[in-house]
């Protein structure tokens, strides 16, 4: 069942780019566990480029980098790395590929549950091509049947909007291997704030970037971290406030435990750092006491960025 729900997660991953169903380099190594983010990846199809062809890998261009943007139905936060290094994307052989040339300990496992996403995404698209055929038809309609079509899309919409996954954010424990439920879930808790994000983690990387690009709006982010255990430089912090202001970086090893606090307003405990999500098992659970927020607050205010 769990595997199953992991397929149905992976299929809104997979996009539409030259004909070809597609997935990001930035979500492939979030889902197979890459400790250095997409440059794991780039190393791994590097050691290989003769296994990647073009219908197997390719960089997007700026234009289809803003097509795609605009599939995905956000303004300009879905990318880590954005206009200044276009991302690479990845056709169905070429991440069967990747999950043969990659060593982490997962990549067997998640290749099987993305081709089976591809394989269900085939099928589904094979199986409704006349119904898509006619939608383009009645789009290139009347301005009357184009109104009709926005009404009833608006309906359909509102139905499977029923269905979407609604995690508990209270309190939700993982079990070691449930790396997108776990990315999955700090996405929806990270896409909440509407002015600022504050991560308390000593174990900083390009992961945590990663997933802080997946933020809706352009809030202000400050990260709290042990300076010695940072595994972030100047350059990546300029290449995120680049496309994704702004972060910033505190420098502290009071702390111990992890916490995201959302827009003054919510705190959220964390049982592992953002970098091994799902990796082992560990909980995330909501802290209803506003006093301990408050006195949370308090402490970060001393420190000095």
């Amino acid at each position: 069942m769990n595997e199953l729900k992991e397929q149905a997660n992976i299929r809104n991953l997979i996009y539409e780019v030259r004909g070809k169903q597609v997935m990001l380099d930035s979500d492939l190594a979030i889902l197979y566990g890459c400790i250095n983010g997409t440059k794991t990846i780039n190393q791994a199809v590097k050691r290989n480029l003769e296994r990647f062809p073009s219908n197997f890998y390719f960089q997007l261009t700026k234009i289809e980098y803003d097509n795609l943007k605009s599939q995905i139905g956000t303004s300009n936060n879905n990318f880590y790395g954005g206009i200044r290094k276009l991302p690479y994307v990845f056709t169905e052989q070429g991440v069967a590929m990747l999950s043969s040339v990659l060593r982490t300990k997962n990549a067997a496992k998640i290749s099987v549950n993305i081709m089976n996403a591809f394989v269900y995404m085939r099928r589904f698209i094979n199986e409704n091509k006349d119904i898509f055929k006619r939608v383009i038809e009645i789009e290139n309609d009347t301005s009357y049947i184009k109104n009709a079509l926005i009404d009833h899309e608006d309906k359909i919409n509102k139905i499977f909007n029923k269905f979407d996954r609604k995690e508990d954010l209270k309190n939700k424990l993982f079990f070691d291997g449930e790396i997108y439920d776990a990315y999955s879930l700090l996405v929806d808790i990270i896409s909440k704030a509407n002015k600022e994000i504050i991560i308390i983690d000593n174990y900083v990387d390009k992961v945590t970037l990663d997933i802080l690009s997946k933020k809706k709006v352009n809030v202000m982010v400050l990260l709290i971290t042990d300076e010695n255990k940072c595994k972030l430089n100047k350059t990546d912090i300029n290449k995120f406030n680049s496309e994704y202001p702004t972060l910033k970086i505190k420098y502290t090893n009071i702390f111990h435990d992890r916490f995201i606090i959302i827009d003054d307003k919510e705190l959220y405990h964390l049982g592992a750092s953002l970098k091994d999500l799902g990796k082992k098992v560990f909980g995330v659970s909501k802290i209803e006491d506003k006093e301990y927020l408050e006195n949370l607050k308090e402490r970060i205010s001393k420190i000095s960025v």
